[in-house]
């Protein structure tokens, strides 16, 4: 049954192989579980994540708006925390959980009531093995947004006749949530808009190009940190994590 097994894995990994898929060991769930980290946290110093007692070298003495490439850690239960770089004993901010093969973690700075709040992600990338979609997450790490509905639409699609793709996502939220997959979208050309949940007034519009086989998380945060936050004035981070730009980040402008 093993030698099966390790059979039909070796000709799924020869197939995506030849066809350019980087992530066919995610999707088979026999890759060693992968973490990244997003600092999206305003009023934070730089910091470092930490897994037990080990910084994590990927995601040292980092700042807003960093985010780490994925790399791979070893499976099971532990605990991380986010830590002041020059103080490794004091967390700012700590979260646990079970790191299974074949999934991805994304672990986020926020800024909390009592400082700093650590979100988790966790995508258990199911994907198909023969699929070129890309797969598609939001996060409102925007402390001056309300609820945001996010529509990602053909260009010339009319966002008042149907209902948005990421519904209602509040403050230090993730759609979809933690555990659930990321939603798949087809490459191609597409207008990224936000609304306040509900209502179909636009506070951000952007066009945007969705790659093949992308891993996006589109982060909504404040558009300016100087002087008075208005409210809903909102710009993207685009965190993108597929093999050929994997942890880069952009941001992507209000373009009314």
């Amino acid at each position: 049954m093993r030698l099966m097994q390790f059979t039909l894995a070796a000709v799924a990994l020869s197939a995506l192989a030849a066809c350019g898929g980087g992530d066919t060991e995610d999707r088979l769930d026999i890759a060693d579980p992968k973490v990244r980290f997003v600092d999206a946290s305003q009023i934070s110093p730089n910091v470092t994540l930490f897994r037990e007692e080990v910084a994590q070298s990927d995601a040292s003495n980092v700042g807003y708006t960093y985010a780490s490439r994925y790399f791979d850690v070893s499976p099971g239960t532990a605990t991380w925390s986010i830590r002041p770089t020059a103080a490794t004993t004091t967390k700012l901010a700590e979260l646990s959980f079970d790191a299974k093969r074949g999934d991805r973690n994304t672990i986020v700075a926020l800024p909390g009531s009592a400082g700093l709040d650590a979100l988790l992600i966790g995508d258990p990338y199911n994907k198909s093995l023969t699929s070129n979609n890309s797969r598609v997450r939001v996060l409102n790490a925007a402390i001056n947004a309300d609820n945001v509905d996010v529509y990602l639409t053909p260009p010339a699609a009319d966002i008042n006749t149907r209902g948005p793709d990421f519904s209602g996502v509040q403050f230090k939220q993730s759609v979809p949530g933690s555990g659930a997959d990321s939603t798949q979208f087809s490459g191609g050309s597409y207008q990224l808009r936000m609304t306040v949940a509900g209502s179909k007034t636009v506070i951000f519009n952007a066009p945007v190009s969705v790659p093949n086989n992308g891993d996006w998380l589109l982060v909504a945060i404040p558009n300016s940190l100087v002087g008075t936050l208005v409210p809903n004035d909102v710009k993207v981070l685009l965190v993108q994590g597929n093999d050929t730009d994997n942890g880069t980040t952009s941001e992507i402008t209000n373009t009314p």
